[in-house]
């Protein structure tokens, strides 16, 4: 049976309530039979000392995708390798059954520069994308790419801002509770260690 399958990429820096949000959004709008979240292991745009280790990143991935069998996490970036987007969704395609279309969902801000990105002609080859259109925001579409528009989500979430609020052990609404124990427990973002998780 053919499937619709859509990678969700990002650092994930920490995963926030809105990710889960628009990947569940997604999965419903555009009939997905599997949401991947590939968090990124060494960012082109990204300095990699600058964010919390990928394997804590992706374990909080986990975290936030229990209970959605329609979820899961890859670890395709993983190792010190640059991680270029193009490279990961040609490495999916590779895996894919006649029939199955491969989605990519991005944030409308993330697609209006994707012409700077890694071989782009070649990703807009390889993937149709969904983007999330901020509202009053336009976006670029380039040459050649197939884009499907995720209206109607207005969720100003700083990943900055938590990560902020973090180091002074400030009050985190954006992020479950399973994701904020397992911060205080391994001090991350220079949260205060509040002792061992439990699971």
């Amino acid at each position: 049976m053919p499937e619709r399958i859509c990678l969700f990429g990002g650092t994930f820096d920490p995963i926030h309530k809105a990710h889960i949000r628009i990947a569940q959004e997604a999965l419903a709008a555009f009939h997905l039979d599997r949401v991947v979240f590939v968090p990124a292991g060494n960012p082109p745009h990204k300095d990699p000392a600058s964010l919390a280790p990928f394997e804590d990143r992706l374990r909080m991935v986990e975290l936030a995708c229990k209970g959605n069998p329609r979820f899961e996490v890859s670890r395709m970036e993983a190792g010190c390798e640059r991680s270029y987007t193009v490279d990961t969704v040609a490495r999916f395609a590779q895996c894919l059954h006649a029939g199955d279309r491969l989605f990519f969902l991005i944030g409308s801000d993330a697609f209006d520069e994707v012409e700077t990105w890694h071989k782009w002609q070649e990703l807009v080859r390889l993937t149709e994308f969904i983007v999330v259109a901020r509202p009053g925001h336009e976006y670029r579409r380039p040459p050649g790419a197939l884009v499907h528009k995720l209206d109607g989500l207005a969720l100003p979430v700083s990943s900055s801002g938590i990560r902020s609020r973090l180091a002074t052990g400030g009050p985190t609404p954006e992020l479950s509770h399973a994701i904020r124990r397992y911060i205080d427990a391994h001090g991350l973002y220079g949260a205060p260690v509040k002792g061992l998780l439990l699971e």
